[in-house]
């Protein structure tokens, strides 16, 4: 029965995205996005987990108020649009609403404040799902609106900024892996200044990353950086394919990472060369908590720890690790042949 009730609002989620992303009118999108909304609340709810109805609650004040901030402003342009003549100005703030609303529906910066908190009290499986598919419908409707230069630059400026500063404090392996996906909104947000389509390559590559690395971190039920010591009695694969999967997703030269970044360094260069510089500068920052969840697993040895009652390498781990391992192996091939190809 529960899985019945899941695949239903697995279902209607997926297809409150695409109705967004594919209607011709500015209703059908607010539409999709309420019924995505009301698709993905039922998915947080655990049982084994007593903070997912605090996190389902806050989530769903959240989104309705930027889905209610959205209906203001089509519904604002739509009149304005049919009774003033002249509503360059006032359009121009409208916009600015509707942006703004986008933003707050995805969790970028300075609108972030939910996200982490949110984040915290979800298992990794919705982790996934809001950091990956719950961000599709917004990025396409923002790419159809978001035509103000100085805007979008303040944009990606604070969710780089914040995004690599706020991960450097904390110890809970959910809130960084926020942190990381507010950075990676910049870098996304960013390609819009020039060429629309790369962001579709970036979300691409991360999703295939995180969820490789998520994958990895539930298989083990880890949500702490002092459960890290948890690896530190395994194979050297798992700890290798860790390693792999966050310098990629710090976006570290070979690897996979790496590619959509230097496609929107390439692409920014010639414009924005003090807008690429910053946000580089900022990515060498959350590299740093990345290599110090590395240190945790492949470095620190701590003989008083024992996990080996608690952790029990079966046999479902070892067909998910080596499953994790295709999937790193092969990204690592495919940005080889890349780099060659370019």
């Amino acid at each position: 029965m529960t899985n019945l009730y899941k695949l239903i609002f697995f279902s209607t989620l997926f297809m409150g995205t695409m109705i967004s992303i594919s209607s011709s009118t500015w209703l059908g999108t607010w539409m999709g996005l309420e019924i995505n909304l009301l698709s993905f609340i039922p998915l947080l709810k655990s049982k084994n987990n007593p903070y997912s109805t605090e996190s389902s609650i806050k989530y769903f004040l959240v989104q309705a108020l930027a889905s209610t901030i959205f209906l203001f402003s089509i519904l604002m342009i739509m009149l304005m649009n049919n009774l003033i003549s002249d509503a360059i100005s006032l359009n121009f703030f409208m916009m600015m609403t509707i942006n703004s609303s986008l933003l707050l529906k995805m969790g970028a910066a300075p609108f972030h404040f939910w996200f982490p908190e949110i984040i915290e009290g979800m298992n990794w499986m919705n982790c996934l799902l809001l950091m990956t598919w719950q961000k599709i419908a917004p990025m396409m409707l923002l790419s159809y609106t978001l035509k103000l230069s100085n805007y979008i630059i303040f944009i990606i400026m604070i969710s780089t900024l914040v995004g690599s500063i706020g991960g450097l404090n904390q110890t809970s392996l959910r809130k960084i892996m926020a942190y990381s996906s507010i950075n990676h909104l910049g870098w996304m947000i960013s390609a819009f200044l020039n060429n629309e389509m790369i962001w579709i390559i970036y979300f691409l590559i991360y999703s295939l990353i995180s969820m490789t690395l998520i994958l990895m971190l539930n298989s083990f039920n880890i949500y702490y950086l002092k459960q890290m010591f948890l690896l530190m009695n395994k194979n050297i694969l798992v700890k290798f394919i860790l390693l792999l999967n966050l310098l990629s997703l710090g976006g570290l030269p070979p690897f996979l990472g790496f590619l959509p970044k230097w496609m929107i360094i390439q692409y920014l260069s010639i414009n924005y060369m003090y807008l690429v510089l910053f946000m580089i500068m900022m990515t060498l920052i959350t590299l740093f908590f990345y290599l110090r969840i590395t240190y945790s697993s492949l470095i620190l040895i701590h003989n008083e720890l024992n996990f080996n009652s608690i952790m029990n390498f079966s046999m479902k781990n070892n067909m998910m690790t080596l499953f994790l391992s295709f999937i790193s192996i092969s990204s690592l091939i495919l940005c080889t042949i890349l780099f060659n190809f370019f």
